[in-house]
């Protein structure tokens, strides 16, 4: 990476970081051809992108959310490899000989599928290749909320014409969507997945973006040679002079498995009055509805003239 390339984002009108790999101002031959071929730079099972559909994918790699750029595809984060570098210094000594498997198939001891671990990286032996030791690479991209596909789309339509488009007036604007993020997805990865590896007594390693991480409760840190788990926490930093963004890790943080699990699952409760007030608008709602209407009485009629 060039030398001082790191800048703060402009706040822009549209939601869209990277298409396919490159910036959505990035003209040059090679962003064209990614665009073109719908290719996958960041090492996707097959060269092209596959995100939601194989014949007419989403090629969004990251989204802008007011001056910051997040992750909103997994894959994304397997540019140059370093995410699972970084967790094999976390699972494994410094000569350690290992590699990484992806998509592995996790059952509980019921044969039950728990899910699939991301990348799972092993250690192994160099003259017999036999399995010494193991750990598990959560990588977890940001949800949207609102319809992503359409800028897309409108984009995809005239890139070099529609890079400056303003989306800023359309129904649906799509959003980070940081707290379905950790609820639906994290918080049950950690439960069933990483409950099953901390059985093991297997470490993992959780790959966030800076932006979806600073919205998860304080976590309690501790040493890393304490720890169950690793937080590789990433940003993506512009090169202005290629005009291309570079995965880069911002800091690396360290937790025991059952206290983070109990933050990020733990709600914070409001006041119970709030609640209170709220039964209180159902009930009278509801009284309402059940109540007879009052009939007319003679003295009633009488004192109305009918």
């Amino acid at each position: 990476m060039h030398p001082g390339t790191k800048r703060s984002i402009p706040i822009s009108k549209q939601p869209l970081a990277e298409v396919f790999g490159f910036p959505i101002d990035n003209v040059s031959r090679e962003a064209t051809r990614h665009r073109l071929r719908r290719l996958c730079p960041f090492g996707n099972r097959v060269p092209n992108c596959t995100k939601n559909r194989a014949r007419d994918p989403l090629g969004v790699c990251s989204v802008l959310d007011n001056d910051r750029v997040v992750i909103t595809c997994p894959v994304r984060f397997r540019e140059r490899w370093i995410v699972a570098e970084q967790a094999a210094s976390f699972f494994f000594c410094e000569d350690s000989l290992w590699t990484s498997l992806t998509e592995v198939r996790l059952r509980d001891r019921h044969g039950q599928s728990a899910g699939n671990i991301d990348v799972v990286l092993v250690e192994y032996d160099s003259q017999t290749g036999r399995v010494l030791d193991f750990g598990a690479l959560e990588i977890q991209a940001v949800y949207i909320s609102g319809n992503v596909r359409r800028p897309f789309q409108f984009y995809m339509d005239d890139p070099q014409a529609h890079q400056n488009m303003d989306w800023s007036t359309r129904i649906h604007y799509p959003r980070p969507d940081y707290l379905s993020s950790s609820r639906k997805r994290l918080a049950p990865q950690l439960l069933y997945k990483g409950g099953i590896l901390h059985a093991w007594n297997k470490k993992m390693a959780v790959a966030v973006d800076r932006a979806f991480f600073s919205t998860l409760p304080e976590l309690p840190f501790v040493a890393a040679d304490e720890a169950d788990i690793a937080w590789l926490v990433y940003d993506l930093v512009l090169d202005i002079q290629d005009n291309v963004y570079h995965l880069v890790n911002s800091d690396s943080l360290y937790t025991r498995f059952t206290p983070a699990l109990e933050t990020i699952t733990r709600a914070e409760p409001g006041p119970v009055e709030g609640f209170v007030e709220t039964l209180q608008e159902k009930i009278d709602e509801k009284l309402e509805q059940e109540r007879p209407p009052d009939a007319a009485t003679l003295l009633d009629l009488l004192d109305s003239g009918g």
